[in-house]
Formats: structure tokens, sequence, C-alpha cells
């Protein structure tokens, strides 16, 4: 296979100024890894410059909390104290090491997600999440001010450990994502209502971002494009709302949708997490095709049951999408962007099965079928030395 089959998908592109490598960025997910203090642990960072070394452009490692409240797991990376720069340091500069590399974290608040027993979950609306049984309290002007404030410190410490940007997580049901659906939104004040209004925090975080730091630290987003309910966004409205950022100045969307109530109601349509076949693929194309039309120099990315690097090839080539996104092929094989690059475009080993999820719960990342894997060519290697 020419690896010239994959000219644009291994060619360099940029997010605001900062330029990536090739085309391939590892999508945001928590590993479980991290200290209690929030602080990346040398599990944690073996694990990242592991990707690093597999040949991915960027990776935006996973949630990492603003401040305590929304926390969501005692291992999950905090950016809510200056104490935790020299860890995040540490992390960034390990990955640095690797072929330019560009790494940035996932700067998130739980909001009605979360599963903290020593809080109680805060949301725009005190409406119950049916996954977690918990009814969030409705938070006040003066706690979404000082939210906005901790993301706003948060992005400041992202810069100082030295990360090449950071993405904002406005997706799946967290904080941001809560603000934006009028299902779980039902405010009558200057966060509430219209579009407008309900797209206002995310419209404050960067333009005080922007005045504390200007335009040299890129602001990027994961954003809740879909409910895929009837009472709550749809990609209609979604569009809008991403109209507002890119005209804010946000210089990359990453398009994601629903979330994890949406997958307990087992309602349709959604995108299935099972990738069995090609029309199981970029599910959340929809969303691409439609922000390509309004992006402006805003970078767009798809991500969702990217698996087969032609098909990933065609999309960027036909200006689709700027960049695809990818997470459970690279728990399973970190190093699938040097194979496909190499000229190998078998498809991942990944078979989208979604078990890692459960590892996380129980411990820390992993794909369970790799670990069967290797177990039993550990066992037949064993055989054959002792015959």
């Amino acid at each position: 296979m020419n690896k010239m089959e994959l000219k644009t998908l291994f060619s360099p592109g940029k997010i605001g100024k900062v330029q990536i490598k090739n085309r391939i960025i590892r999508s945001a997910t928590f590993t479980n890894m991290a200290s209690e203090q929030g602080n990346p642990t040398e599990e944690q960072i073996e694990f990242y410059t592991t990707l690093a070394k597999g040949g991915t452009g960027l990776i935006i490692t996973e949630i990492t909390s603003i401040d305590q409240i929304g926390k969501n797991a005692n291992a999950q990376l905090c950016l809510d104290d200056d104490s935790q720069i020299a860890g995040h340091k540490e992390l960034v500069d390990a990955v640095h090491e690797y072929s330019e590399v560009k790494i940035a974290p996932q700067l998130s608040h739980a909001g009605r997600n979360s599963f903290n027993p020593q809080h109680q979950p805060v949301a725009p609306s005190s409406i119950q999440n049916i996954v977690t049984k918990k009814t969030p309290r409705e938070l006040t002007i003066e706690e979404i001010r000082e939210i906005i404030k901790n993301f706003v410190d948060a992005c400041g410490r992202a810069y100082e450990s030295g990360y090449d940007l950071v993405q904002l997580n406005a997706g799946h049901g967290w904080l941001l994502s809560n603000f934006l659906s009028p299902f779980t939104n039902k405010r009558s004040d200057e966060y509430g209502g219209d579009t407008q209004n309900r797209t206002k925090i995310l419209l404050d975080i960067y333009n005080q971002v922007k005045d504390e730091m200007g335009k040299k630290f890129p602001i990027t987003i994961k954003l809740q494009t879909n409910d895929f309910i009837p009472e709550g966004l749809s990609l209609e409205e979604g569009i809008e709302i991403a109209k507002l950022l890119v005209d804010t100045g946000y210089c990359a969307i990453e398009a994601s949708g629903g979330g994890i109530e949406l997958i307990a109601r087992g309602e349709k349509p959604y995108p299935s997490v099972v990738v069995k076949t090609p029309e199981d693929e970029n599910f959340f194309l929809p969303s691409v095709q439609k922000l390509q039309q309004i992006k402006k120099d805003c970078s767009i990315i798809l991500m969702g049951g990217v698996r087969n690097p032609l098909s990933a090839e065609k999309i960027l080539q036909e200006k689709t999408a700027d960049f695809i996104a990818i997470s459970r092929p690279l728990i399973y094989e970190p190093d699938l962007p040097n194979r496909w690059e190499n000229g190998d475009l078998s498809p991942p080993l990944c078979t989208s099965c979604n078990q890692c999820y459960g590892t996380v719960m129980a411990g820390s990342l992993h794909c369970p079928i790799k670990k069967k894997a290797e177990r039993r060519k550990r066992r037949e290697e064993k055989k054959k030395l002792n015959k």
C-alpha cells in the first residue's frame, strides 16, 4: 500500500497558530490514573508517552477538573491549584520528547454527571439525572461567575504547564453542556432562555481568557451538537451555538452529542457506540458537515466511530472535516497511526466492544481483550519452550 494514499491524513494541519504534525487527534478519555491531588502519576505519564510514540499528532488527555465540586473521581486530573502546575509540566515535557506531538488538557466540570459522594451535584437547573439518581442544586449567578473564573484560572495553569492548547468539555451532559440544552437549563436569567443566553457561559469564559492572556493560547471545545431527545438540544440549534463560538474566537470544535442519560433511556435515533459495520462509522458526520458550512477559521474535528483510514482520508480530502479524533482503537493499539502511515491499512484491532469503559470503573483504563490475548500468547510461548 502506497502511503501517499493517506497524504492528507498524514499532512500537517493547524489549530489556531499551533501546527499539528498530522490530522489524527486522540480524543479525551478518562484513565482514572491521577493522584488524589490531581497530579499525573508515573503510570499516566507512561500511558501518554506511549501514545506519543505511536504517532498521534495531538493528544487531548482527559477530563481535568477546574474545581473540587466539579471533580468526578478521586483519580482525576485537576488544574484547580497552582501546586499542580509542576506535575502537569512533567507530563507535557515527557510527551514533547516525541516527534513534535502536541498535547492539551480537557478542562471540565462534572455538573449533573457527578458521582462524587462528597458534594451535591450542581447544574443550571434542578433536574434529576436518571443515571446517578441525584438531583443537582441550581447554581446562583454568583456561583456561575465563580465557575467561569475557575475555568479561566485553569486555562492559565494549563499555559504555565506548557500545554500547547486547551479544550473545554461542553459535551455528554457535563456542566457546560447542561447550560446549552433546553432540557437541562430552565433558567430565566442571563444564563438561560434563548440560544444566546444559554451559550453565554462559553462566551464569557473565552472572552475572559482573551482579556487575561490575549490570543496566545488556543481555546478549543468539545461541543454538544445534538441531545438526540425531543425536549433537548437539536442539531439545528447546536449549529447556531457553534456559530456563536466561531464568531467569538474558538479555534477548533470537536463535534459530539448524546450522553449517559440518553444511553440509559435506550432511545433512537442515537449513534451506536458499537461499530460493527461501515454504516456504523463516523456517526457525528451530519454535525461536522453542517459545522463546516459556518467554520470560518475554526478547525472542525470529526470523532465518533472513525475506523477506516481510507474513509478518513476521503473526509479530509473533501474538506468535510479538518481533523479526525479517535480513542478506543488507540487503547488497544497506541501505535495505530504509525501502522497506517507505514502502509498497513488493515482495520483497528479494537472491536468497539466498549469493555474498556468497565476497566475505568474497576481500576485504570486498558483494553481487557488485549490483555487476554497477551496472556494467551504468553501461555502458548511457555508451552513451546516446555516441549
